[in-house]
């Protein structure tokens, strides 16, 4: 997620939450956070019609799921309490949709192959018939 879209999940302004951000820089390792390049941010734009006017002075910061989380540590109000709650129960969700999905996509895979397996051994029957 964008800072500027956790700005507005936690009612603080952007420049706020970046600022909270740098004095506890420990807790943000690479893989919690990063910023985006001129290149990420304009793609990003042009994809999801954002506007350029007024613009940032700096590239905005993307947070992972961890970085996310960690925000909460560091934003203390009841606002970053209730926002981190419910950001917890959906990654739950996703997770065990990710699985479901995974449970599926393997068993269709299993499918895939058994049907594969008897299409060769049917073809393979109606070659031998043929050549009777």
């Amino acid at each position: 997620m964008l800072d500027i879209d956790l700005a507005e999940l936690y009612h603080v302004e952007t420049r706020r939450l970046n600022e909270q951000v740098k004095r506890n820089l420990n807790r943000f390792p690479k893989d919690f956070m990063f910023q985006l390049t001129e290149k990420e941010w304009a793609n990003l734009m042009s994809q999801n019609a954002i506007s350029s006017w007024g613009g940032r002075r700096k590239m905005p910061f993307a947070f992972t799921e961890h970085g996310v989380l960690m925000l909460s540590s560091i934003l203390n109000s009841e606002r970053a309490i209730q926002v981190n709650i419910q950001i917890m129960r959906i990654y739950t969700k996703l997770r065990g949709m990710l699985k479901d999905h995974k449970d599926i996509l393997l068993k269709w895979k299993s499918w895939k192959i058994k049907w594969a397996s008897m299409t060769i051994t049917l073809k393979q029957c109606l070659t031998t018939l043929r050549n009777y």
